[in-house]
Formats: structure tokens, sequence, C-alpha cells
């Protein structure tokens, strides 16, 4: 039973910490709110949906591999072979950390193909928000401190 609470704890803190990284583009972090952002008109020529991998920060396998070796720890009769189950369970746990990192972190996105006013074209990735874009539409492209975001042209 306490195995399982200790497992439960390790999958929600890896969700929660998973969950503060988005890149939508309804998001705006807080060290981009009250800066000067370059804007481009432009018009949407495509939109392909993919998938933005997701991340492997550390944080999953650290935390699978501590809880899965001092969960496999208390399991052992003998002082050895606790050691020996907790190295199996803390590498196996690492290994689940990460892969339920990954997948919790992953993200639906768009690829937007726009052509600029200038005449140049450029391509963006954003994850898919609030606001569905369309070939043909208007769009401005918003860039503040290197990152950039598309949202539909304001009539």
């Amino acid at each position: 039973m306490r195995s399982l609470m200790n497992v439960a704890w390790t999958v929600i803190l890896v969700l929660t910490l998973a969950a503060c990284s988005t890149s939508s583009p309804d998001v705006i972090q807080r060290g981009d709110a009250q800066r000067l952002s370059k804007v481009e008109d432009g018009v949407l020529l495509s939109v392909r949906p993919v998938v933005v991998e997701g991340s492997q920060s550390g944080v999953g396998a650290a935390v699978g591999g501590v809880t899965g070796a001092v969960v496999g720890a208390t399991r052992g009769g003998s002082s050895a072979e606790s050691n020996a189950i907790g190295l199996i369970v803390g590498v196996a746990g690492a290994v689940a950390g990460n892969a339920i990192e990954r997948m919790a972190t992953r993200e639906e996105a768009n690829e937007l193909l726009i052509q600029l006013r200038s005449g140049e074209r450029r391509a963006v990735v954003q994850a898919k928000g609030g606001e569905v874009l369309m070939p043909g539409d208007a769009v401005i492209v918003i860039t503040t401190g290197g990152k950039v975001r598309v949202t539909r042209a304001p009539r």
C-alpha cells in the first residue's frame, strides 16, 4: 500500500511539473508582458498539424529513479538483497519517469506557412490555441524576444 502511494505521488509530481510548460499562443509568459514586439502582416498559406515532442529535462527520470529505489529497497529481506532490489526498481522507475515526462509534455501543434507583405515566407510551429486559423486568413506575426506567435489580423 505504501509503495502504491509513493508511485502515485511520483506520477502526480511529474504531471504537475509538465503542466507548468506550454507553448500555446494564448499564454504569454510574464517576462514578455509590457515588452515591445515586432508585428508583421501576412497571409496564411497553409496549416499542417504536427506534434511537438515532449521534453526530457531529467526531472521525471530523477523522481522515478529515487522513488523506485526507495520503494525497492524496502522490499528485500537482507541488506544486500534490499540494495539489489532497490537498484533494479530505481532504474525501472527512472525509465518510467522519463517516459511519463515525455508523454505529459507532448503537444498537438500546427505548422503555419505565411506569406509576408514583404514577399518573404515564414514557417512557424505553435501549439494549437483557441483561435482556428485557415489558409487564406490575414494574420499577424508577433515577435517578442526571439519568440514568435501568429494570430488572425484585426479587421
